[in-house]
């Protein structure tokens, strides 16, 4: 996502009155100085998740941002949008939310080649490690 971006966790854990909550991502944006909520969708976006959004960023904002951050920032990634139904979910909503849609690909664009490894490569990689484990 960039070099101003720092992982802070995934399925990270939230908790209140008692309850557990997990946001699939957090990230803390450097230079914005924000908490970043990821929230991944395989289907299309339906009006709930800004909802639950909505819960993530207060509970961030009120449990785990520093006083000296800004507000938390969500973003939502399905795999389609209808803009318009987006755009009435977000519409009153105060908190700074965005939705986003990802393509499934057969093949690793050529661009990207050079700096991902191939699923054969990645492949080799875990079974290397896991005879290296299993070696000890």
């Amino acid at each position: 996502m960039g070099r101003d971006f720092t992982f802070v966790g995934n399925q990270y854990r939230i908790e209140v009155s008692g309850e557990e909550f997990f946001i699939d991502l957090l990230l803390y944006h450097r230079v914005l100085k924000s908490l970043i909520a990821i929230d991944l969708k395989i289907g299309k976006f339906i009006p709930e998740f800004a909802g639950k959004m909505q819960f993530y960023l207060s509970v961030l904002d009120d449990k785990i941002k520093l006083p000296e951050e800004n507000p938390s920032i969500g973003i939502i990634i399905c795999k389609d949008k209808n803009r318009t139904i987006v755009e009435y979910a977000l519409k009153d909503v105060k908190k700074p939310i965005g939705v986003a849609t990802y393509k499934i690909r057969k093949t690793l664009p050529a661009k990207l080649r050079g700096y991902i490894p191939s699923p054969k490569e990645i492949e080799e990689r875990l079974e290397f490690l896991i005879k290296k484990e299993n070696n000890k």
